[in-house]
């Protein structure tokens, strides 16, 4: 009796385990999941190689005094106002004079000038003499020679003179101007002026060895800075190293960057992403939506209410997306972007808004 009780309570609870596992199955089978889709677009995509470090003006200088003399700073015409950090200048425009009589007196401009202007007319009467036979070749020599000294001469004190005049050596902008009160006496080296022209800029770079290969001079180039979140310059590859460093593995480059509108701004630190590979038009999808399947890639797509596994092949890729190559998934396909990692192929779905 007690035998056939056992029996009848052990059908039972293997009936109410059948009931409960058919209900699990039938919930796994009925139940449709929540996702996100988006639709796949053909658009351009880049594959970058990226690197950091400062970016400098490509021209700048520190400018220091060769003589000594009285600080004079000079009216800028932009402005009307004394030059100042900051200032916009022309190449070849006086920002700074130093003045000192002796020095002035002792290059003798003048004087130079005057011995050269007399030299010139006794040079053409002599010549005119020697045309004539009123006069040797010896005599006609010396007089060139005589010439020839007093414009070195003058040339030279042009040359001594114009040490005394701090001009722009290029079109560009003031950034370092020390303060000295008009007409105090500052020595010779004493550094006086720092200029830059930084409307182009450059970058240099230091590779791994292993991407040599990837490198190429031209290539164009995205520079970003953290300031600057909505823009990104463009510059290119304009000079590689084809040596490599022992000691470092790597070789050494540099970028020139369009810094017209002086976003950049010297000794910044940038991000720079070399582009080694395009595509003006490719299918692209998100990097995170792909699934791998042992060494397969694949990702799920919307099909009425169900979700179909797609199984695709990968080209080139940002840190973000991905190039899908092959025909296995086509434009305008409804991408699972949300939900998707609990899918299995012919899940139920239910599409909501991300």
């Amino acid at each position: 009796m007690k035998i056939l009780q056992y029996t009848i309570v052990s059908m039972a609870v293997l009936a109410v385990l059948s009931s409960c596992g058919n209900q699990a199955s039938s919930f796994d089978t009925d139940v449709a999941v929540n996702v996100s889709v988006e639709e796949v677009k053909f658009k351009p995509i880049e594959q970058t190689l990226v690197t950091t470090g400062s970016i400098t003006p490509a021209m700048q200088i520190a400018i220091s005094s060769e003589m000594a003399g009285n600080y004079l700073l000079q009216i800028n015409p932009a402005t009307g106002k004394k030059y100042k950090m900051g200032d916009k200048v022309k190449k070849g425009d006086l920002i700074i004079k130093l003045e000192d009589k002796e020095y002035e007196n002792n290059a003798n401009v003048e004087g130079a000038k005057l011995e050269m202007e007399i030299s010139e007319m006794e040079y053409t009467k002599q010549k005119a003499l020697y045309e004539k036979g009123g006069v040797t070749l010896r005599e006609l020599v010396s007089s060139e020679q005589t010439l020839l000294t007093s414009k070195q001469t003058f040339e030279n004190a042009e040359i001594s003179l114009a040490k005394m005049e701090i001009r722009a050596p290029f079109t560009g902008t003031i950034t370092n101007m020390p303060y000295f009160s008009p007409g105090v006496r500052i020595e010779s080296g004493t550094e006086i002026l720092g200029m830059m022209e930084y409307t182009t800029m450059v970058m240099d770079l230091s590779m791994p060895e292993n991407l040599m290969g990837n490198v190429q001079m031209g290539q164009p180039v995205n520079i970003m800075n953290y300031a600057l979140p909505n823009d990104t310059l463009k510059g290119q590859i304009s000079e590689l190293s084809p040596a490599i460093d022992v000691d470092a593995r790597t070789f050494k480059g540099r970028i020139n960057v369009s810094n017209e509108q002086g976003l950049l701004k010297p000794g910044m630190f940038v991000k720079a992403e070399i582009v080694v590979d395009h595509r003006d038009s490719a299918l692209v999808i998100p990097k995170d939506v792909i699934l791998t399947e042992g060494n397969r890639k694949l990702v799920y797509v919307a099909k009425k209410e169900v979700a179909e596994k797609i199984y695709i092949r990968t080209g080139i890729e940002t840190l973000t997306e991905v190039e899908v190559i092959g025909k296995e998934l086509k434009e305008n396909d409804r991408l699972i972007v949300k939900g998707f990692e609990t899918l299995r192929n012919r899940s139920k779905i239910n599409i909501v808004k991300k």
